[in-house]
């Protein structure tokens, strides 16, 4: 019979993600704004360096009490501005906050009047939803993001991080660790959007498993899933043919 262990949710954790927790602050977007839309344009400000980008503001609530993925937006799209920021600085971060933990971390935005002016035209913090990709060269192509202001409630993406498999019976018995949600989604206060979810598996053995319920996290999180009982992870015996 499988055992439950609990796991801790905490946005801090592993060294590298520590260290770009701590260094996050100190990452501030820089974005002008993009008065001309179509691809030529964006094509030419590829090319200069930039990365055409949009932030908007979105608040979610649950439509239904008794459905957490009953999410929807509660008003229409607002405070919109289309942007470009330089690529030097976001590839910067992506060097510090890699991805998926880029999509569960927060920044400050501030929109300039143009390249080097000091006039600041809005400011804010943001929470990164989406990089567009070029297929082929995996140049960055267009950015996403959504205001994240105090208050407000964001859908995120929240990845898992596995702790203690050095340490793990069922490992040490010659077992593998499925890792079968890498990521879980969360209805957030913006003000406490985690950077992860960390599960300890430091004392699972063999066919012994973490699910949705297993997991403490803050109160204000709602896991947006019908079936809490959903393994996260769960420690397999390795086959061996015959």
């Amino acid at each position: 019979m499988s055992r439950w262990w609990r796991a801790v949710a905490t946005t801090a954790g592993g060294q590298r993600s520590a260290e770009a927790t701590n260094r996050r602050s100190y990452f501030t977007i820089q974005a002008i704004p993009r008065e001309v839309t179509g691809s030529r344009v964006s094509s030419r400000d590829r090319a200069q360096g930039r990365i055409p980008a949009i932030v908007f503001s979105q608040n979610y609530v649950q439509s239904k009490p008794n459905d957490p993925t009953s999410i929807i937006a509660s008003s229409s799209v607002s405070r919109k501005f289309l942007l470009t920021t330089e690529r030097k600085l976001i590839k910067s971060i992506l060097n510090s906050v890699d991805l998926p933990f880029f999509y569960s971390t927060t920044f400050p935005l501030q929109i300039r009047a143009g390249s080097g002016s000091s006039t600041l035209l809005e400011s804010g913090k943001v929470l990164p939803i989406k990089v567009h990709k070029d297929e082929e060269t995996g140049k960055i192509l267009n950015l996403v993001f959504v205001w994240a202001e105090d208050g407000t409630k964001l859908k995120v993406d929240v990845p898992v991080v596995f702790q203690g498999e050095q340490e793990c019976p069922g490992l040490k018995k010659g077992g593998y660790l499925n890792k079968i949600r890498p990521t879980l989604k969360f209805l957030c206060p913006a003000e406490h959007i985690p950077q992860k979810i960390e599960v300890d598996v430091s004392q699972l053995d063999i066919e012994d498993k973490v699910s949705l319920n297993d997991i403490d996290v803050h109160p204000t999180w709602k896991l947006l899933s019908k079936n809490e009982i959903i393994p996260v992870c769960k420690v397999k015996a390795t086959t061996v043919d015959s």
